[in-house]
């Protein structure tokens, strides 16, 4: 399956309206997901979606990058993989942030 990135997403996108557009656009959708702020429960401005088996990647770029959604212009790309650190953890490991103690 084909995984694409979407940014400038207003903050009043939800995954179903995310999924209404790219459908709309033509192609068949198998989920897609606004990523929002772990706090605060709001949209962080870019998501995700996942093409049906078969559906051509660069021709869902090419259609949809720049296309507006709610008067923002939106950046689509091909998604990457989630980068980790070192120790294999999203937050690159090591020691924690609070820890300062000195080695002299």
């Amino acid at each position: 399956m084909s995984k694409l990135y979407v940014g400038n997403l207003p903050h009043s996108a939800t995954d179903g309206s995310l999924s209404e557009f790219v459908t709309n656009a033509g192609f068949k959708v198998v989920s897609a997901l606004v990523i929002k702020d772990k706090l605060t429960g709001a949209a962080r401005g870019f998501g995700f979606v996942e093409l049906s088996e078969g559906e051509d990647l660069q021709r869902a770029v090419a259609g949809l990058n720049g296309q507006s959604l709610e008067g923002r212009a939106l950046t689509v790309n091909e998604a990457r993989p989630a980068r980790t650190g070192f120790s294999g953890q999203r937050n690159g490991g090591g020691r924690d942030r609070g820890d300062f103690r000195r080695d002299y």
